[in-house]
């Protein structure tokens, strides 16, 4: 047998070049990755509040310019209601006039912070809120501490 039928392996220098072109695509694509990953929760918390914001306005126009109340607000976004807000119900009425709403089949859960999957909605903060509404103007907010923040160093409830 001659020795051109030889097979031959790779040589130790170029496994050497393909682990450094690995690690060099590694160090660049990880960390874009995490980054990606921990502003998922930045984009949901836009994302529920637009869903609010809407209702509201929504609710708002429906019901003669006036904003939900702040201990009925979950109900009157979520069931039917009658023009003064009143007699939320998960079933519409003809005959008694409830016939506004729903806005949003449920309110969303806060998506970050340490009230992270709070669902309420309260004038102020409380145990098992996750969102802060103004009566008087129809804001709302994220019930976060001004020292939660995204990966930007915004506060999540300045959002």
């Amino acid at each position: 047998m001659s020795g051109s039928n030889r097979k031959r392996g790779f040589s130790l220098i170029e496994l050497v070049i393909v682990l450094v072109i690995i690690g060099a695509i590694s160090a660049i694509a990880i960390p874009r990755l995490t980054r990606g990953a921990s502003n998922s929760s930045a984009t949901s918390l836009r994302g529920s509040l637009t869903v609010l914001r809407s209702s509201i306005e929504l609710y708002r126009a429906e019901h003669e310019g006036a904003f939900p109340t702040a201990t009925g607000i979950a109900d009157q976004l979520t069931m039917f209601t009658k023009i003064d807000g009143t007699d939320a119900n998960a079933a519409a009425n003809v005959a008694t006039a409830r016939i506004y709403g729903p806005y949003v089949q449920a309110v969303p859960a806060l998506p970050v912070g340490a009230k992270k999957g709070s669902t309420g909605i309260a004038a102020a903060d409380g145990a098992g809120v996750g969102w802060i509404y103004k009566v008087g103007t129809g804001a709302i907010i994220a019930n976060t501490v001004d020292a939660e923040v995204d990966q930007d160093g915004v506060k999540y409830n300045t959002y």
